[in-house]
């Protein structure tokens, strides 16, 4: 059983679509959408090919991912459509094929697991840089009409007081921490961004998604909205390895995947946008009761390990305001009680299939 068999994932994806009136604005249009696959962009891929078989819109999905087998895994005989395009790309790397036009970039191809990062913090840093660096090479040499980059919310750092961060509000971080390669490398991709338009007129708009989560979580994801997800739809015990006091704006996958999109066709050039849902600024240790809850099993607390503590993200609050995406009018449908439980139903059905 795939993903697509949930009637409750064709459902919310629907539900989706329903508050994206600007989806028409993409009407025989392409896309190109880097990191297809992951946990965030085949989402919007998904919401995408829904729209075309709803609405007969003639999108264009240029897939873009390292290998046809993860696209295969993720989306199955879909890859067969005519609306989609796999295209293989490499963030890593400077010399990826990309002959071909497309009308709009989602940029979401990137290292974001805890664990990878530690491991390769210098892979880390330059696929970040360079990746969105090529990309807006490509950009200006294709007209592209606007690229959406995907950055994070480890670009604020840390901060003194315990109120949401809000945009353009930055505090300290260790440039001498290697964890600290992927909030480094989101920050000197952002000022590209605005440094190409600045020099060569290529349009970009940036969001800086909170905390994701949802069924389209790879089950090899470590982080740990995923891994307790999946142990729940499991029936296995969530193990936390911490006192769970960190707040955090966790964001259902598709919430956020209709945020990008609210941007990429309503936002400003030039500017970031928190991606925060204000029903679901919860801490760790609440996310660990409500996918406890779901999957009907315990919560049992664990010291961490010093290899553990490596990979722990050094913010206690990350927060963040949204109140710049609410005023293109996006609103959020998975509060942190439904978009959990949802979640934590769909991978069931997948899992003990």
């Amino acid at each position: 059983m795939n993903i697509y068999d949930s009637e409750l994932w064709i459902q919310d994806i629907n539900s989706i679509i329903d508050i994206i009136p600007e989806l028409s604005d993409l009407k025989g249009k392409s896309v190109m959408i880097t990191g297809a696959a992951g946990l965030i962009c085949s989402a919007v891929v998904d919401i995408l090919m829904q729209y075309n078989d709803r609405f007969n819109s003639g999108i264009t999905i240029y897939a873009a991912g390292r290998w046809i087998e993860e696209m295969t895994t993720r989306f199955g005989d879909r890859v067969e459509r005519d609306d989609f395009c796999f295209v293989k790309y490499d963030a890593s790397k400077t010399d990826n094929k990309l002959d071909f036009h497309c009308d709009y970039i989602i940029h979401g191809a990137s290292n974001a697991f805890p664990g990878m990062i530690v491991k390769e913090p210098v892979e880390t840093m330059m696929s970040n840089f360079l990746g969105m660096k090529s990309l807006l090479d490509y950009s200006k040499a294709y007209d592209v009409k606007r690229i959406l980059y995907i950055s994070s919310s480890e670009v604020y750092g840390k901060k003194e007081d315990e109120a949401p961060f809000r945009e353009g509000e930055y505090g300290y971080i260790d440039l001498l921490n290697p964890r600290n390669s992927y909030s480094v490398g989101k920050r000197a991709a952002e000022t590209l961004c605005a440094s190409y338009y600045d020099e060569y007129g290529v349009e970009s708009v940036i969001v800086r998604p909170g905390h994701i989560y949802g069924p389209t979580a790879s089950h090899q994801d470590n982080r740990v909205s995923s891994a307790w997800a999946y142990s729940a739809a499991r029936g296995e015990d969530i193990i936390m390895k911490s006192d769970g006091a960190q707040i955090r704006s966790y964001c259902h996958c598709l919430d956020c995947a209709s945020a990008m999109l609210k941007v990429l066709l309503k936002g400003e050039n030039i500017h970031a946008y928190n991606i925060s849902n204000p029903n679901s600024v919860i801490s760790i240790r609440r996310l660990a009761e409500i996918l406890a809850e779901a999957g009907g099993v315990q919560l049992i607390r664990e010291e961490a390990s010093e290899a553990d503590k490596k990979g722990f993200n050094p913010m206690s609050n990350s927060s963040l305001e949204s109140y710049g995406l609410e005023g293109l009018g996006w609103k959020g449908l998975f509060d942190s009680n439904t978009g959990l439980t949802h979640t934590v139903e769909v991978l069931r059905s997948i899992v003990n299939a």
